[in-house]
């Protein structure tokens, strides 16, 4: 009977690889092995019910799917492209190292840019491209890909390396609470004074790439 307990991930790879409704699917699986683990049906509906508010939160991303889109249908890409096309002494590593700068002072005061789909896919990554093909008749398809995936990549830096700057962020009270569990004394205070260096060293040294990664393709714009 113990092996019952285990249809639900059986329900879970069936459900996916025949595509059927992810939700309906996840939802199933629950409840299957809640049923086979002993659990009352009402109390079972109550630990669904409780878990879906408690991480409500994560759906809000799919909120912001339309928002992308009115921005870009509004002109907003197009707008920045025509901003920085106009300055001309902005290069694809300068406005990298201003959107890392950015990026982990938002971090301190505890705002979330939001990061790839919502932020340096509809904006950042296109001024970099604009950026840098105004030195240029025409990037090609691998540059255009390889700056993109630099665009990502600081976003990445950014993200990771300056998130528990701010003493409420929920990876300082995460890290925090855990190890208060596990029987370790430690403050959120003490979290973000031992992240500083962290940010600083990730910034003096993404900056650096960044500046190699200009002469890169000035390089590459010689051959």
């Amino acid at each position: 009977m113990e092996y019952l307990k285990l249809l639900g991930i059986l329900i879970i790879v069936v459900g996916f690889v025949l595509k059927w409704d992810t939700t309906a699917v996840v939802v199933i699986a629950a409840i299957v092995t809640g049923l086979f683990s002993g659990m009352d049906f009402v109390k079972l509906l109550e630990v669904i019910g409780k878990s879906f508010v408690d991480n409500r939160m994560v759906s809000l991303f799919f909120l912001t799917l339309p928002m992308i889109g009115l921005v870009e249908s509004h002109g907003l890409r197009d707008y920045a492209v025509n901003a920085i096309k106009k300055l001309k002494k902005l290069t694809a590593g300068k406005i990298l190292n201003i959107y890392l700068l950015i990026r982990e002072l938002a971090g301190v005061f505890g705002i979330s840019l939001q990061g790839q789909v919502q932020f340096v896919r509809p904006l950042i990554a296109p001024m970099v491209i604009a950026a840098e093909d105004q030195d240029k008749k025409k990037l090609t398809e691998s540059e255009i890909d390889l700056i993109k995936g630099r665009s990502a990549a600081v976003d990445n830096f950014g993200n990771f390396f300056a998130q528990n700057l701010f003493v409420a962020s929920g990876g300082v009270l995460l890290i925090s609470s855990t190890m208060k569990s596990l029987g370790y004394k430690v403050d959120p205070v003490g979290i973000v004074l031992n992240t500083i260096p962290i940010a600083i060293i990730t910034f003096i040294l993404v900056f650096a790439y960044n500046l190699y990664f200009d002469r890169q393709m000035k390089k590459w714009e010689g051959q």
